[in-house]
């Protein structure tokens, strides 16, 4: 449902062009090396906690929004084998005729990992035992767990999951269950159930690039894992901004059901 996304951008791009003296957007991020001219070097190497971990923290921004409308665009067909129930779902969704029943379209979370893909910035916080992601999409977060701590064995599902993180050498490992199988994994409608369980590796490349690679695992919607992978980059010398779905919301009622 590319509507979703092009009216998100328009809100975005509107919100940004508002004063920026009251919204702190002019203010340059501290740690981050620069130039002569005062511009950030992002080929530069990533910068490390006290530690010795990459330190993932910063405002990163989705590269473009081909993976908002299918995660799976960069995969051949056969990549992507969804069981019998799945793919009549999914064919139903991606005519478009079931486009007011997206979640999103309704306000409602967009959920792991489509979330990570849609049209706005969202921060990375880095602390010892627990890593969080704030998303201006909605004004949303979750946390991951680097603790130690396992999944809960028998969790109350939810549209974010639940998420515990490792370190596999400078890759952040984050592995989700405990899904409600309610979010679409696009917005041409991949299906997901609540058997989902998402593993998402976070590497640092550089100081202005994040390779995100992205494993569904879902054997009640999928005969086999896939692997998407994303390369959101960093937007520094900014902050995130409220957005409130529902407020002004007017796209909703033009939207076709069955």
């Amino acid at each position: 449902m590319q509507i979703r996304a092009v009216i998100a951008s328009v809100i975005l791009s509107g919100a940004v062009a508002a004063p920026a003296s009251s919204q702190w957007l002019n203010l340059k991020t501290p740690g981050l090396p620069r130039g002569a001219d005062g511009k950030v070097d992002l080929a530069a190497p990533p910068p490390r906690t006290a530690d010795g971990k990459p330190d993932l923290s910063g405002i990163w921004e989705p590269d473009g929004t081909k993976f908002i409308r299918n995660l799976a665009a960069d995969l051949k067909p056969d990549d992507v084998v969804m069981t019998a129930a799945a793919q009549a779902l999914f064919d139903r969704r991606k005519t478009g005729t079931l486009s007011k029943e997206e979640p999103d379209a309704n306000c409602l979370p967009q959920g792991v990992p489509k979330i990570a893909a849609a049209p706005a910035p969202w921060r990375i916080v880095q602390t010892p035992g627990a890593i969080f992601i704030i998303y201006e999409a909605f004004t949303q977060w979750r946390q991951i767990f680097t603790d130690g701590r396992a999944l809960p064995a028998d969790p109350n599902p939810t549209w974010f999951g639940y998420s515990v993180g490792r370190w596999d050498g400078d890759t952040l490992v984050v592995e989700s269950r405990g899904f409600n199988g309610k979010a679409w994994l696009d917005q041409i409608g991949h299906p997901s159930t609540d058997a989902l369980h998402v593993i998402e590796r976070y590497h640092r490349s550089s100081v202005g690039t994040l390779d995100l690679q992205i494993t569904i695992d879902d054997p009640k919607a999928y005969v086999k894992p896939w692997t998407a992978i994303e390369h959101p980059k960093l937007h520094p010398d900014t902050e995130l901004l409220e957005f409130i779905c529902l407020e002004n919301e007017k796209d909703n009622r033009h939207m076709v059901t069955n």
